[in-house]
């Protein structure tokens, strides 16, 4: 494991088991937890965390993609600290200089025209409001959005959001209509020049120079969602620009572009949700909508805008956003000024750390390294992402692309916690590793993990071949 000159204080609460029995009796129980043994844990330091014991993980999956600077980045930790001795709270119906340097700092990294910004507090919440921006601007009602997107667990957004486990079989989101997923390693349509990617599928590609057969085949069911699914004008469409929770899936290359000129000529407006690929997370850009060429009508941030804080936001037009200040729309915790400051705080990091750079720079690096895995052990089927968003899709074997049992999967998982690395999961039969760390994160880090994730895919052969 890379040095770490960081000391954590010493834990000093309750005993691991009166933490698991307070757990079972007074948390809901649809709050789960991760492993069979859950982390308790106490502390972090940019991109590590410690438990309770005093150990030592290398986090690669930041609070679900939300640690963006590091855990208690300094610079966040004083202005925020600096603050809280000033004032925590005051509503939007006032003025108070944190919201509108925070609204000026984070709008200024937007093209023309998105110079709007609505402040609120999750990522939910923000889907929520540009759905309801979208419908009231364009007086049309039906949104579109991709398979296997997640856009949030509210009423609202969970007709938009399309993976299983997330439904709940009670009424919610009418007016939402999925179309099919360009999934260029699962789908029906995908070749190896497919992405904006260093690693590219191992599907073989007979696309001539500057065409893209699979971009096609996908537009083509899109627009038959259009002619068939809905009304002959819609109010939008949502996507991710890489999609998060279902395993960093990557679209063909220009399949976001054409799918807006569709969307507007319907029109309807083209909502980019960069919940998770916002912040430089992408590397070669900003803005994950950037990637592919287009310019949205309404951007919606959460996760690490804040670095943590419960902080996110609705980007969008001065016309579109008119159209909510028709009658009165409040939010009491939107803006406040902890929120903005942690927020200002958080651009500041990234400027000043370069962590864009080190997102393409490392996140690259690390691409290359995982791809090496995929060429040597039949279960990786696939390795994907841009910057250090990234997924590493498990099968059975690469011809039949059958997703690894859940019992495999939890075994490797299990034995990378037990070695010191911390990864998500996802993707719609929860068999893709996400690895989406603090964009602070070091080549030298990768290597430790990269050995760890090869170890653990090691165990796993001898594993079955003991079978």
């Amino acid at each position: 494991m890379p040095p770490c000159d960081f000391v954590p204080e010493k834990y000093e609460s309750y005993p691991y088991e009166r933490m698991q029995k307070i757990r079972e009796q007074n948390v809901a129980p649809a709050l789960r937890t991760y492993y069979k043994k859950p982390l308790l844990l106490h502390q972090g330091h940019m991109q590590w965390l410690f438990d309770h014991e005093g150990r030592r993980y290398l986090d690669l999956f930041a609070g679900i993609v939300t640690v963006s600077v590091g855990h208690c980045h300094p610079k966040v930790t004083m202005a925020t600290q600096k603050q809280l001795a000033r004032m925590w709270h005051t509503t939007n119906i006032y003025m108070h200089p944190a919201i509108h340097e925070y609204a000026e700092k984070l709008t200024s990294l937007f093209p023309d025209p998105l110079k709007v910004v609505y402040l609120t507090n999750s990522g939910s919440e923000a889907n929520d409001l540009a759905m309801f921006m979208a419908r009231l601007h364009t007086r049309n009602f039906d949104i579109i959005s991709l398979r296997g997107g997640y856009h949030g667990g509210s009423p609202y957004t969970l007709g938009l959001t399309s993976l299983t486990s997330y439904k709940h079989g009670v009424a919610n989101g009418f007016g939402c209509t999925t179309t099919m997923l360009p999934d260029v390693f699962r789908g029906p349509w995908g070749g190896s020049h497919c992405r904006d990617s260093p690693v590219q599928t191992v599907r073989k590609c007979s696309c001539t120079e500057g065409a893209c057969l699979a971009e096609d085949q996908y537009i083509e069911q899109f627009k038959d969602t259009l002619n068939t699914s809905v009304p002959k004008t819609v109010a939008g469409f949502i996507a991710e620009p890489i999609q998060g929770v279902n395993g960093a899936v990557q679209y063909p290359r220009n399949f976001l572009k054409e799918a807006y000129q569709l969307i507007r000529e319907r029109g309807g407006l083209c909502i980019s949700d960069e919940v998770q690929t916002g912040f430089g997370r992408t590397g070669s850009h900003f803005w994950g909508f950037q990637t592919h060429g287009v310019v949205p009508d309404i951007v919606t941030l959460a996760k690490g805008i804040g670095n943590g804080f419960p902080m996110a936001a609705v980007v969008t037009t001065k016309e579109i956003a008119s159209s909510l200040a028709q009658n009165l729309h409040f939010n009491t915790f939107g803006g406040n000024p902890l929120a903005c400051v942690a927020g200002a705080a958080v651009l500041d990091a990234i400027e000043e750390d370069c962590l864009q750079k080190n997102s393409e720079d490392v996140g690259t690096y690390m691409l290359l390294e995982l791809a090496k895995l995929r060429d040597k052990f039949e279960i990786v089927g696939d390795v994907r992402g841009k910057g250090l968003m990234i997924g590493v899709e498990m099968v059975t074997d690469k011809d039949s692309r059958r997703p690894l049992p859940a019992e495999e999967i939890n075994e490797i998982w299990e034995d990378c916690k037990d070695m010191g690395v911390l990864i998500g999961r996802g993707g719609l039969y929860s068999q893709t590793f996400r690895i989406k760390p603090p964009m602070c994160i070091t080549k030298r880090d990768v290597d430790f993990a990269v050995e760890v994730f090869h170890t653990a895919l090691q165990r796993h052969v001898e594993r079955a071949a003991a079978k």
